[in-house]
């Protein structure tokens, strides 16, 4: 049995303002020729289907295609709701799509139901893997479903093991069963990135790792960095990167083989960026000039000025070059300290018009006024009292 391990495909999404919809076409083009070449039996997505409860039709029409293309390959879906998705939306004509080889696990009432599939040729006895999908569980709606007194993650999370757990024990009444779960989720050991969005205040929603020992495999989504935990507990990351963080990131997925003896062997895949990101750091005039920073010029980049003062006309200059600019923000070095006090305060210390004049400048821009600056500040001021003075 060889299942292909995403998550987090996010349809929908933008980057910082930029959509995304083509580059995410191009990876479900990517993962239909993975599916035909290596012969893909299972395609597992772990929630975050979707980027928002309420998608555009041109991603719905995305994933009706991308299911109908995985199909037609000859791999069966099974994807599970994630806390961006609306699990009711997400779920319509379940029953009717799993004669099509997609099966939706987006309802609490069903975390125990299996995808069940033969290893191996059917009718050969040598075991099945049992495919269970946990989906996102927001402890305060789901708790009382669960019969679960402390609404947290750590307690749905535990019900929902503890039921698949039971369901695994007696089918192996009748045979080998090899269970393997999807849940999106936080687990401890998990590394973050800036697009995920927590799923509880003050990130109390990790659940404990051995939560999952025992289970063939699992396949965890939520978090973007593609990431091992244990042997058979990971992370398959987020198919594009969504934040200037995860330009690092290898994005990819994970191929998992399971023998007839429930032995697993586990492969890495990696997807094709459509981009490059690129995250510079520096005074204006270095980046500007400096051959160092060429292989940017074409990437989606996130720029830090670190001039001492900050430049004028920034975003501008910065484009000359780095044309996809999307991010600018300042950090100046070497600037004189000053101690920073409120507005209203500079008000009250200014001790001339142009003082208060100069001082909104540098207020709001973080740069004092040039020369040219405070002489057309000077000027307009002269004029206004030569002309009350005329009144």
């Amino acid at each position: 049995m060889r299942l292909l391990h995403t998550s987090d495909w996010h349809l929908g999404r933008s980057f910082h303002g930029v959509g995304m919809l083509e580059a995410q076409r191009n990876f479900v083009d990517q993962l239909v020729l993975l599916v035909e070449a290596k012969a893909v039996d299972v395609v597992l997505i772990a929630g975050d289907v979707y980027d928002r409860a309420l998608p555009g039709l041109d991603v719905v029409r995305l994933l009706d295609d991308a299911l109908v293309r995985i199909t037609q390959a000859g791999a069966s879906v099974v994807l599970t709701s994630g806390n961006h998705d609306s699990a009711i939306r997400l779920g319509f004509a379940s029953r009717l799509l799993e004669r099509g080889g997609v099966h939706l696990r987006t309802r609490v009432e069903e975390l125990d139901v299996p995808v069940v599939l033969p290893v191996g040729a059917e009718g050969n006895n040598l075991g099945h893997v049992a495919i269970y999908g946990i989906p996102y569980l927001e402890p305060r709606l789901v708790a009382e479903r669960l019969g679960v007194d402390n609404a947290s993650h750590f307690d749905v999370t535990q019900e929902a093991v503890e039921r698949i757990r039971r369901d695994v024990e007696h089918r192996r009444e009748a045979g080998p069963v090899y269970p393997v779960v999807l849940a999106h989720t936080f687990a401890s050991g998990g590394i973050t990135s800036d697009s995920e969005r927590d799923l509880s205040i003050g990130g109390l929603g990790a659940v404990p790792l051995d939560l999952f020992e025992g289970f063939t495999y699992t396949a965890l989504g939520h978090l973007h960095g593609r990431q091992e935990l244990a042997r058979n507990v990971r992370y398959s990351g987020s198919p594009l990167a969504y934040s200037f963080s995860e330009a690092k990131h290898h994005k990819g997925a994970w191929l998992v083989d399971i023998d007839a003896s429930g032995a697993v062997e586990v492969e890495e895949v990696r997807w094709d960026a459509p981009r490059t990101l690129a995250t510079l750091r520096g005074q204006l005039d270095d980046l500007l000039e400096s051959p160092d920073h060429a292989w940017a010029e074409g990437a989606y980049c996130q720029v830090t000025l670190t001039d001492a003062q900050r430049p004028a006309q920034a975003m501008e200059k910065v484009r000359t070059r780095f044309p996809d600019t999307l991010v600018l923000s300042f950090d100046p070095q070497g600037a004189e300290v000053r101690t920073k006090t409120s507005y209203s305060n500079r008000l009250a210390e200014a001790e001339d018009d142009l003082e208060i004049c100069c001082g909104f400048l540098e207020h709001v821009r973080e740069r004092a006024a040039g020369d040219a600056e405070e002489a057309a500040l000077r000027a307009a001021l002269e004029a206004v009292r030569l002309e009350e003075a005329e009144l």
